[in-house]
């Protein structure tokens, strides 16, 4: 039509491609994002995305570490152990804002900027703290197996709040006779079915466990390594 502009062409770098395949991951999970839904989502040919990233795998690396870098790293305040506090706690919540994420988050053999920088940052506030490299590595491990751990299951269970996982509890209970399995019914009885109960609220808990346990173990190295 005369007098009509042209379309606006689309202006693309890395960021915008791989912010693009994050949200599509969000929205409809890891195993349907594929490289023409992407060009879609983006109003682009698919070919036109390889100018910014090599292939899928480089593209996955690229989300894997746009979400690490959503996470606080340890900032210096408070202690060791209030940094891997705030720092769990804030892995945690990237992973439940991006599930399909956490079962890739440390399968990358090219590992970003932000990934690298956070890892680098997490073991040097640990031998800040003076952990020996050793202890650093099983402090690291424990913590991450941990937080992977429970956001993985966090995210697999039916239920999203108490109501629900209370609505989840009877239907389960009601398929057994009572007094058949009395363990398991006082646990639901006397604590998931109270009110305000959250699964979520589990995470502390455990996470302070192994925080104490770290200190613990902090405190033998240093009495170790005085003698």
């Amino acid at each position: 039509m005369a007098g009509q502009q042209p379309e606006a062409r689309v202006r693309l770098n890395r960021a915008k491609v791989v912010a693009a395949g994050v949200a599509l991951a969000d929205a409809n999970g890891i195993d349907t994002l594929t490289m023409r839904k992407l060009g879609e989502s983006l109003s682009v040919e698919a070919m036109s995305l390889y100018n910014h990233v090599s292939n899928k795998v480089d593209l996955l690396d690229g989300m894997i570490d746009a979400v690490f870098a959503e996470v606080e790293l340890p900032n210096g305040d408070g202690g060791w152990k209030a940094q891997m506090r705030a720092r769990a706690f804030s892995m945690r919540n990237a992973m439940l804002r991006h599930p399909w994420a956490t079962a890739l988050m440390e399968t990358r053999t090219t590992p970003g900027v932000a990934t690298l920088k956070h890892h680098d940052a997490v073991i040097g506030t640990l031998r800040d703290a003076d952990f020996s490299v050793v202890l650093a590595a099983h402090a690291f491990s424990a913590l991450d197996s941990y937080i992977y751990g429970f956001a993985m299951q966090e995210v697999a269970l039916p239920f999203d709040t108490g109501e629900e996982a209370a609505d989840v509890a009877a239907a389960i209970m009601a398929q057994f006779s009572s007094g058949e399995y009395p363990h398991l019914t006082e646990l639901t009885v006397e604590h998931v079915l109270k009110p305000g109960y959250s699964y979520s609220d589990e995470f502390g808990f455990g996470l302070e466990l192994i925080l104490d346990g770290l200190e613990r173990a902090l405190t033998l190295d240093s009495e170790s390594l005085a003698r």
